[in-house]
């Protein structure tokens, strides 16, 4: 088998907002091989960016475009298929959007090498640990303390056993701050877990110091509560935090999920497979696991997304919780035929088709393509 064309497909909604919402546009990649067998991935990044470095054509050796690289190459060889676009990114992607485009090409490899073996991905990666994880609602926090408790209640009452509530008008000032806790809390009552996730609005300091003013309301996790790059604030944090701390969403590389357990101490990794890659968030997730610390989703996409993070938290040990979007935007629900759902136990289960088991409505790519 080998690749005939490697396509990026940039859907964006009507209106786009600053809100912090990955569903507003998308950048979806389709690989076709010459027997007939497509696979489809998604990249959680600048859209438009990404399939300028899908379609680049060819500067030099060391520059080049991902489609590029890969028209001939055997699609089922997925290192291979890696080292050829390393090469050709080398000289301007080896980080960053060039990263996240190679992950979303990883999700489309894999979704053809399980549909050519007529086996869902989970089972290539090494077979399932479990096949349910526990949902919880992902939701932003609200304007208001209490419309915060009015979005936690929503959420309770639809049978989430966990709702986390992110960026909004958090970080911008001490009671604020504590108010949007205590209302998530009251809206969504005892038997529900909070999970904060803070937006990068603080430093270790500022950080530490709200992990124990929230830790009356008993949050399941602080969320990157700092910078990307400050290792040593979250070494510091994490030493001292009476929460426990969680980020990782912004990593493409295994090295830096590593750094994220080895240096700073995080107790969740949350790799995207949509930045990262199927390949490298298994490999992040046995990492955390060698160490003790746990890993789960991050993923604020359409179904192809979600299902990518399933396979690959499927594999783990050390996977429990799914991070589940409540967004309730075209490309988050009808994107991919397949619906979504968490049952009455408020568990949510991986697809059993072959590859990814989602297959893409192509009329709703054909509604809201712009590229």
């Amino acid at each position: 088998m080998r690749i005939v064309e490697v396509s990026a497909l940039v859907l964006r909604l009507p209106q786009v907002t600053e809100a912090c919402d990955g569903t507003q546009d998308t950048c979806l990649i389709k690989i076709e091989t010459d027997e007939g067998i497509t696979g489809w991935g998604e990249v959680d990044s600048c859209p438009t960016v990404v399939k300028a470095v899908i379609d680049a054509p060819l500067s030099h050796q060391i520059c080049n475009g991902l489609a590029n690289a890969l028209v001939g190459a055997d699609p089922m060889d997925i290192d291979t298929c890696t080292d050829r676009m390393m090469a050709s990114a080398n000289y301007y992607g080896r980080v960053g959007v060039g990263r996240h485009a190679m992950a979303g090409i990883n999700l489309a490899l894999w979704d053809i090498a399980g549909k050519a073996r007529g086996q869902p991905v989970y089972e290539l990666l090494g077979g399932a640990h479990r096949l349910r994880f526990r949902a919880y609602a992902s939701v932003l926090f609200g304007d208001t303390p209490e419309q915060t408790r009015a979005i936690g209640r929503k959420f309770a009452d639809q049978g989430f056993t966990a709702v986390k509530f992110g960026w909004g008008p958090m970080g911008e000032n001490e009671g604020q701050d504590v108010a949007l806790v205590r209302e998530a809390r009251r809206g969504t009552g005892d038997e529900v877990d909070v999970l904060i996730d803070a937006g990068q609005v603080w430093d270790w300091e500022t950080a530490l110091v709200r992990s124990r003013q929230f830790a009356e309301y008993r949050p399941f996790w602080i969320e990157e509560p700092l910078h990307p790059d400050d290792i040593e604030g979250y070494a510091a944090l994490t030493a001292e935090s009476p929460v426990p701390i969680a980020t990782g969403e912004a990593e493409s590389r295994l090295e830096d999920f590593e750094r994220l357990v080895t240096e700073g101490g995080l107790d969740w990794i949350q790799p995207d497979p949509g930045r990262c890659g199927i390949s490298t968030m298994a490999e992040a997730g046995r990492t955390a696991h060698r160490h003790g610390r746990k890993v789960v989703n991050h993923s604020y996409k359409s179904g192809i997304t979600m299902a990518a993070s399933l396979h690959a938290l499927t594999a783990l040990p050390n996977a429990s919780v799914f991070e589940f979007c409540m967004s309730d935007s075209p490309l988050r629900h009808e994107l991919t035929h397949e619906r979504f759902a968490i049952d009455d136990e408020g568990l949510v289960a991986v697809p059993e088709g072959p590859g990814l088991g989602v297959t893409v409505n192509e009329e709703t790519v054909s509604k809201y393509r712009v590229a």
